[in-house]
């Protein structure tokens, strides 16, 4: 493979899609956010379709764009925060190319989403930071599994000089 992709992922508000875009036009790779690309090709926002056709709805147009884009190179890839629970999303997207997690503490992710709670269904609860703890705990295992890159007290050059080691 040529041009590897290189697949961000990790919980919501770690930085994935600012990150992404910057490394994308410093790489000068094509930049895709499954979230976005899902709304764009649904006409429904991510709440939306979790309001209507349910969070296995969309986990199952998560596996199907992965599918498309595993056939793709030259690609940064901002996944949404659940993508990687599926095994055979894991599986073609890392034939792609290197998936690197993104993390930041709770604290930090809440003061980051804060502003858009609304457009955050995980987070619709009275107490959103002990929602984002009890996720962080459950996709521990799976985020685990990948390189790990803290967004915490960073500058984004620093940050996208960090993931550009490795190239």
């Amino acid at each position: 493979m040529s041009q590897p992709n290189i697949i961000l992922t990790g919980f919501m508000g770690t930085g994935k899609t600012t990150l992404g875009r910057l490394l994308a036009e410093r790489i000068d790779y094509e930049f895709i956010d499954t979230d976005a690309l899902i709304e764009e090709q649904t006409g429904k926002t991510i709440t939306e379709l979790f309001q209507t056709e349910g969070e296995t709805a969309f986990r199952k147009l998560e596996s199907e764009l992965v599918e498309e884009l595993a056939h793709q190179e030259g690609l940064v890839i901002a996944t949404g925060g659940g993508l990687v629970l599926d095994p055979k999303n894991v599986t073609l997207l890392s034939k792609t190319g290197q998936i690197i997690c993104l993390t930041a503490s709770p604290e930090e992710i809440l003061a980051r989403v804060s502003r858009q709670q609304d457009v955050r269904p995980l987070l619709q609860e009275k107490d959103p930071q002990a929602k984002i703890i009890e996720l962080l705990q459950q996709r521990a295992a799976i985020y685990d599994q990948f390189p790990q890159l803290s967004t915490s007290q960073q500058t984004l050059e620093q940050l996208v000089d960090k993931l550009l080691e490795p190239y």
